[in-house]
């Protein structure tokens, strides 16, 4: 059994760092379940790791990649009954490659219901939108989201009108996002819309913002010391300067949530997550075989884009 890898073996720009390796799969541990990838999307999450940006937690060589959807092709003993189950092979090594070996507590199954697009993308985003829900009540609430061409942003702002809130105001960088906000439900403001932007702010009581930078900074300033203002993604690529005496943000990073999480809560979070996700619009997807990975990391960079990219593992 060959496996291929999109491997880093230092940080850097993710495309001239990550190569393609082919490498004969080891035998797996008796302890393991040997899955087969179907797709993996990539998300900013996927890459921000490959520049060095966490490297006081992370050492190359590593391969990329922390979601995806796959098939089980080899498991022995209580597990063996599970053969050819569609699963998300979370917490393991990366997910751009053909094939992995993971610890079964942290396997999460799909519903039969749930559909192979759905399931690719079923666990970052959606995860990490779930979990700040639950932190923060938004019910009556006005609620400013940043970012919401993303899809993080924009799972944020459908919950958060399904959990009743008031209002939800989506900020846009590329116009052809503003009808699709507009179809949701979501009051659009575009981000050269500064004034926009201040109101919004100062007006709402529940902030998520994803973008940092001067545009984080400014709805920090404008909104009032009362409102609850989550950071949770810096898109930016810099980082919010607080004030003093100004409103304070939350930090919000969904691998801080993992820590001491058992298996159940585990397993949990999912079965929550499942009937959520087919009830909300996620998006398009454009398609690339592995060996086009370029493409695919050229197509996630080009502005304005509504799909997101997935790469398409062989025999798949």
């Amino acid at each position: 059994m060959i496996n291929s890898a999109l491997w880093y073996h230092q940080f850097g720009a993710p495309a001239e760092v990550l190569t393609l390796e082919n490498a004969p799969m080891p035998v797996a541990a008796a302890d393991k379940i040997r899955i087969a990838m179907i797709s993996t999307p990539i998300n900013p999450s996927d890459l921000i790791p490959i520049t060095g940006a966490y490297r006081h937690r992370l050492q190359p060589p590593l391969v990329a990649g922390y979601e995806g959807l796959g098939r089980v092709i080899s498991t022995t003993g209580a597990w063996k009954a599970f053969n050819g189950r569609r699963v998300l092979p979370l917490r393991a090594d990366g997910t751009w490659q053909r094939f992995l070996d993971i610890d079964p507590r942290w396997l999460v199954w799909v519903p039969e219901d749930v559909t192979d697009d759905i399931a690719a993308r079923g666990y970052i985003n959606p995860l990490a939108a779930m979990l700040m829900l639950k932190q923060v009540a938004v019910r009556g609430a006005k609620v400013l989201v940043s970012g919401a061409g993303s899809q993080c942003a924009g799972l944020i702002a459908q919950w958060a009108l399904m959990q009743g809130a008031r209002e939800v105001v989506g900020i846009y960088r590329s116009p052809i996002h503003r009808s699709g906000l507009v179809q949701l439900g979501i009051t659009p403001v575009a981000s050269m819309d500064i004034d926009g932007i201040n109101a919004a702010a100062a007006g709402s009581q529940v902030v998520f913002d994803a973008v940092g930078g001067p545009q984080g900074t400014a709805m920090l300033a404008a909104a009032s010391p009362a409102t609850v203002f989550v950071s949770y993604g810096l898109l930016s690529g810099r980082p919010l300067r607080i004030a003093p005496g100004g409103c304070l943000p939350r930090r919000f990073h969904l691998r801080d949530q993992l820590v001491g999480v058992t298996p159940e809560t585990w397993q949990h979070w999912f079965q929550t997550l499942w009937p959520l996700l087919c009830h909300t619009r996620l998006g398009g997807l454009n398609r690339f075989p592995l060996d086009r990975w370029r493409d695919a990391l050229a197509y996630f960079g080009t502005p304005g884009r509504t799909d997101k990219p997935l790469l398409v593992m062989p025999n798949h």
